[in-house]
């Protein structure tokens, strides 16, 4: 079974909405999300998947693990912090970077910091889709 992990700054946005749409798209895959740092799951990630039919409420924010790391196919970093701040990544595995803005950064109205965090979702899903059209 291929291994992915997709690794963000706190893993509450980004990563936890990546890894909600590897569990569905990705068929055959371990799928895990981590951050350099902890933040908690963001309740709007959870509510922008939740208008996708995918329930990432019982997902955690956890820090990397090292050992899940070492073994991995695929280390996706979703933006320059945890690109800059996870550890080396392993000789043999696969990477890509997804330079995304973090949504909780997002101000304005809700609906306003909404349609931010649909904006990072929607590209997420295009390119966990592209995951599985190039490496399944």
């Amino acid at each position: 079974m291929k291994k992915v992990y997709f690794l963000c700054t706190g893993n509450s946005c980004r990563s936890q909405i990546a890894e909600g749409y590897g569990h569905k798209i990705l068929e055959g895959w371990e799928v895990r999300s981590a951050g350099i740092e902890t933040h908690g799951l963001n309740p709007r990630a959870v509510k922008v998947m939740a208008e996708e039919g995918i329930d990432i409420s019982s997902q955690k924010s956890e820090l990397i693990d090292l050992d899940y790391f070492n073994e991995c196919d695929l280390i996706i970093t979703l933006c320059g912090d945890a690109l800059d701040k996870c550890p080396m990544i392993p000789k043999g595995v696969n990477h890509e970077h997804w330079d995304l803005q973090d949504p909780a950064c997002a101000t304005g109205t809700e609906t306003e910091i909404l349609t931010e965090f649909k904006k990072t979702r929607d590209l997420i899903k295009i390119y966990v889709q592209k995951i599985a059209d190039n490496f399944i």
